[in-house]
This record gives C-alpha cells, structure tokens and sequence, in this order.
C-alpha cells in the first residue's frame, strides 16, 4: 500500500438460502501468543464456506483469537472488534485493543476475527513488486506511473474466488465464529471500515446484536475513495490550528501561502532529491510532484499526534528540504497493515460501479487532494476481476439497536457529518463528536471509557464532559522539538 500511497443492484437474497450447518464443535480454541501480545490468549480456526450459495464446495479457515475477560464471573455477550480499511487484520491489533478497551475486558471476553482475506483468514495479499521496482515507479512523473499491470498480477496470483470477498459474507463469518463459540449476543465495535462490517450485521443479524458502538463512521450510502472533501476540510482546519496557536503561527507565519508556492512550484516543474530511506536509510532518489506531496501528507492527518509534525514539514518541504516530509510519510519499505487483494475486493464491488459525473466534479472542485485518489481506485478496479455486487450493499441500514456513534472533528475520511447521515436511520442511537478528535477516536481520546459505559448500560445517560479535554495538541516547531 505504500507504493499506492505515493504514486497513487438486486434486493438482499435472504441468508438461510445459503446458511451452512456449521457446527460448534468446528472450532476449538486453544492456548496461544499473538505477536505484540505478551500474554497467553486463545486462537483457533473455524472453517466456512467460500462461497456461501455453494455450502458443499471450497472452504476457509477463519481464525479466531479471544482475550477472556478478567473476571470470573463474565458477562455472555463478549466484545467483537470489527477491523477498518477494508484489509486491516483484528488479530494483529490484539495488543493495541487490549489496552484501548482494558476497561470492558474487566467484565468480557474480547473477540478478534480476521476478516476473509485479512491476516491468517486466508489473505489476499498483493507483492507490488521488490524495492527496486518501488524505488524506480519513485522517480516518474504522476501521468506516467501506471500501477494496473501489477494490480493485474496481483490477481492472478491469489488462489481465491474474489468475487466472495465482502462485506456480507465477512458478516457471515463473524456470525458462524459467535454460534460455534456460543454466544446468544455480542456487542459491536467497529472502526472505520469496521463501522460498516458493524452496521451490516445489525441489519443480517439483528437478534444478535445487544449494542453497538461505530467510530468514524462509513455508512455504507458513502462512498469510499471519495476522501476530497473530507480531507480538504482537515487540511484546512490544520493550517487555521496553525494560525491560531501563537507559537506556530510565529514559527511559520505564511503557511498556507508556503504550501500553496510549493504545489505550484511543483507542477511547474517536479523535483528529484536524493533522500535517505527513514528507516533503511538507504539513499532514494525520489520526484517530488504535488500529488506526491499530498500523499505523503494525507496519513498524517488521521492522528493528532503525526498532524503535529505537519507544519514543519510542509514549512521545510516548501525551503527545499524533503526529508522532514518523507519522515511523516513513513519508511518506503514498511510492510502494509493494510491486506490489498481484499480491500480492493470490496471497494470495486461494493464503491467505485457507484461513481458517477457529479462526484467528478466535487473531487475535482475539493482542493488538497483533488480527484487523484478516486481516479487512482478507478484505474485498479478497472483491471481487478470483480462484478458490482448484486446485493443492495449500500442502502441506508435500519435498526434499533442501541448504537454509540463517535466522530472527530479533524477526521479526513470519515467526517461527522456521515455519522449523522447513518444516524437518520438508526432510532436508538446516540453521536459524539469530539472537537480535537481525528480517525478513530476511541484510539486517542477519552472516547474508549464511553465505549465501556455505554457497552455497561446503553440505557444511561453518558458523561461525554471528558472529551473536551483532548485539545488541539501543539506543533513541532524546529528539528530540535521545540513546541511538542
């Protein structure tokens, strides 16, 4: 995904026409260790059908890690974390997840599953090529890069059946682990992507779902790869944070103006620098273009905590130097925590057939990013040997589900106002914003205590006092860390 990053129907079949009989005894868990896990936890594997309308056919094994809860006496209904991207693996997640939700693990067991496609659940992962390749595509220009031809190859190479990789069979699976490990009820939390896994079991499973809890929220009428306007507005309102804290502001008085000189500068004439690796610190040559420029930003403005290192960087970048730019963006060989082959699987199903004229022309019209990412998903889809699902896979999901929605103010992806949008049709649910919050908000706010309250007793009136807490954090203001 690196390489990316750089150079970027028909009513719902009903599922007992499909359901297979999955039996509990087909999944058995057994003492572990996950990586990034100190602790001894539960894994195993429960095989199901690849493709559900075909129970007697291929299968794959969907693996399963459980952190029992702390207490002896635990309530029935565990805690199923549904992963973002699409493509991130739950499991490998374990030790961040046991720390974000300590509290609810005091009184249940939390369940990791690797969707279909992610992390031990047969993967679909997409070798873009060896460094040299990477390093090469580093060096041309943005209308000649042409990532198609590996895409292609990326899919002939994987032993799956694409087209049974999505969102409605992952929910599948998720409910076939929760019956063969015997639970009656499980409590949603989603993140990102994960919000829209979660909100399409409430609708397949409603009985099975005593809560639910979604931050950043992706309903599925949104469209994923139309970031323009959302990352527009977080660009923006980190250049106005900027400006208001004395500190930056003194620091890098024409921010806005530098980083605008520099995207010019750029298209008038790209730019080859020869840039140590920030982590290999092999010596890279790399043309720097205004496309590239903002990919390497956009990642940064997910976290508060890399959104603090942006105006350094771009104040830098716009002098010349490149490096503090390459740092936020991350090393150029870093492994993808984001599984490719099923990201792709579901967005050229169940996103990319539903662009039509006018989202052209709000993505062009956007700033910031423009139209390059969505135009950079078109191009794959193109060539990545899926059909639109059949399914309805994006119409608005009604439930009465207690449902928590969290949102963050500086989200550049998945913006409050989607939360409000699933809302409409969601009659028991509650939306908190937090005003300094980014992606995900459970990870880096007070916003995971609320989870364990309202997961406690979704009848109660949440305290959400805490979040006003979490400030706009202060920026880096020279190599030496002052500001931080």
């Amino acid at each position: 995904m690196r390489l990316l990053s750089l150079c970027l129907g028909s009513a719902f079949i009903a599922l007992s026409a499909f359901a297979p009989a999955i039996e509990a005894s087909a999944l058995s868990l057994t003492p572990c260790h996950v990586k990034g896990h100190s602790e001894q936890v539960q894994c195993g594997y429960l095989p199901v059908p690849e493709n559900y309308a075909e129970p007697e056919g291929k299968t794959i094994n969907i693996h399963v890690v459980l952190l029992p809860a702390v207490a002896a006496a635990a309530e029935k209904d565990p805690l199923l974390f549904l992963a973002g991207g699409p493509g991130q693996a739950a499991t490998e997640l374990t030790g961040l997840l046991n720390t974000v939700f300590r509290d609810v693990r005091q009184t249940r067991d939390i369940l990791l599953i690797d969707q279909r496609g992610t992390g031990k659940s047969n993967p679909l992962s997409c070798e873009m090529g060896d460094m040299e390749t990477v390093w090469d595509t580093l060096l041309l220009e943005d209308d000649e890069v042409d990532i198609r031809k590996e895409i292609t190859a990326c899919a002939d190479a994987l032993d799956a059946d694409l087209q049974h990789y999505n969102t409605l069979n992952a929910v599948r699976d998720f409910d076939a682990v929760r019956a063969a490990l015997g639970y009656e009820q499980v409590n949603l939390y989603g993140g990102s992507y994960g919000t829209r896994s979660g909100l399409a079991y409430m609708r397949e499973f409603p009985d099975r779902v005593r809560t639910a809890v979604l931050d950043g929220v992706a309903p599925p009428q949104v469209k994923i790869g139309l970031f323009g306007a959302s990352a527009s507005a977080a660009f923006q309102r980190m250049l106005r944070d900027c400006a208001e804290q004395e500190a930056c502001q003194q620091a890098f008085p024409n921010l806005a103006q530098d980083y605008q000189a520099l995207v010019e500068r750029l298209a008038t004439d790209s730019e080859v620098k020869t840039l140590p690796d920030p982590r290999s610190h092999r010596p890279t040559d790399i043309r720097f273009t205004p496309n590239r420029v903002n990919q390497m930003i956009f990642p940064a403005l997910y976290s508060p905590r890399s959104r603090q290192l942006l105006p350094f960087a771009i104040d830098q970048a716009a002098q010349g130097n490149y490096s503090p730019l390459l740092g936020v963006s991350g090393p150029l060989d870093a492994e993808s925590p984001i599984y490719l082959g099923l990201h792709l699987s579901v967005v050229c199903q169940e996103d990319i057939p539903r662009i039509v004229a006018t989202d052209f022309e709000r993505e062009a019209q956007s700033g910031y990013l423009g139209s390059a990412m969505m135009e950079n998903y078109i191009a794959m889809c193109e060539v990545w040997p899926v059909q639109v699902t059949e399914a309805d896979a994006w119409q608005p999901v009604q439930s009465d589900v207690p449902s928590l929605l969290l949102s963050g103010e500086q989200d550049p992806v998945t913006p409050p106002a989607w939360a409000e949008l699933a809302a409409e049709t969601l009659t028991q649910s509650t939306h908190v914003v937090a005003a300094a919050g980014g992606h995900t908000i459970a990870t880096h706010t007070c916003a995971n205590e609320l989870v364990a309250a309202f997961i406690a007793d979704p009848s109660a009136e949440l305290d959400t006092s805490c979040l006003a807490e979490t400030q706009v954090l202060p920026y880096l203001l020279n190599v030496n860390g002052q500001g931080m």
